[in-house]
């Protein structure tokens, strides 16, 4: 059956507004003309798709069913540009990667000193973003690359998403503290009782109610700062286990284990991309890093 891109873009976005004007002033089209896409379309597939109701429109069951579709025919169909006209272009100069800050350093450093091997004259640059930045990101071309705490989280469908495993998170305290002296059956109340760090990044990413324990509890937004306040002996934070074997973690930290949280909470991760020649070939070598850090901290 042939219908055209124009068409199913006619039809998801009169779909999304409701309306056949707020459609043709985001495709920068004329209203009638919008009208009589969606209305050829309809003629081609046999369906009634919107009902026309005054100066608005519903959607038909036909068309709620055929949306999801003609979405995803959307996407390919860019995914299918994207790539096309990557092929005509050269090594990339530089790129753009965001990271969440839940993320330990030593990761994001590793990723640098392995690009630097594979790419020594590419510039990469490190942003911290939360989830709807990176989206945005993607969706405007400013990003390259992404590593997504995927908690209750897809990706844009045109994208790129390889799953990289999960970063286990225990609760942090000041080595040979009070806390940490007392029996696991006693940990769980005496952290309500005391300061709690959280990283901004996770409530960012809507977790808030899931690690948030004491009522006194502080947000950061950095995760080398809440670790000194840790070692200070200023609180305690949920922070990934792996940071045990960081250089910038001293041995005045340490994690506790409690009768009610045997293991720590789990949260996974994900590397976002387009799809690109050009970014299929950095994105190896951005693996190669991450693997190697995984096998050395985490396994």
């Amino acid at each position: 059956m042939n219908f055209s891109l124009e068409q199913l873009l006619a039809f998801v976005n009169v779909y999304e507004q409701l309306s056949f004007s707020k459609a043709a002033v985001k495709l920068n089209k004329h209203r009638t003309t919008i009208g009589q896409v969606i209305t050829n379309l309809e003629d081609q597939l046999a369906v009634t798709l919107f009902n026309r109701i005054g100066r608005s429109v519903e959607p038909t069951e036909d068309g709620h069913l055929l949306y999801h579709y003609a979405k995803q025919a959307i996407e390919q169909a860019r995914t299918f540009d994207k790539v096309a006209l990557s092929l005509a272009y050269g090594q990339l100069e530089s790129i753009n990667i965001a990271y969440s800050n839940i993320l330990p350093q030593k990761v994001l450093a590793d990723i640098r000193v392995q690009l630097a091997k594979d790419f020594p004259n590419m510039r990469v640059n490190f942003e911290s973003k939360t989830k709807s930045e990176v989206k945005e990101g993607f969706t405007s071309g400013e990003l390259h690359f992404a590593l997504v705490n995927i908690h209750e989280s897809s990706a844009i469908h045109s994208l790129d998403s390889t799953f990289l495993g999960n970063l286990e998170f225990m609760p942090f305290v000041k080595k040979d503290s009070e806390i940490a002296k007392l029996p696991s059956d006693k940990m769980r109340t005496a952290l309500r009782n005391q300061r709690q760090f959280i990283l901004k990044a996770l409530i960012h990413d809507g977790m808030k109610d899931k690690i948030l324990l004491s009522a006194n509890h502080e947000e950061i937004d950095q995760l080398s700062l809440i670790v000194q306040l840790v070692q200070e002996g200023m609180g305690w934070a949920l922070l990934p286990k792996s940071l045990m074997s960081s250089d910038y973690v001293n041995a005045d930290m340490q994690y506790i284990a409690m009768d009610e949280m045997k293991q720590g909470f789990k949260f996974g991760f994900s590397l976002w991309s387009p799809h690109s020649k050009q970014i299929a070939i950095v994105k190896k070598s951005i693996l190669v890093a991450i693997n190697s850090f995984i096998d050395e901290h985490i396994k």
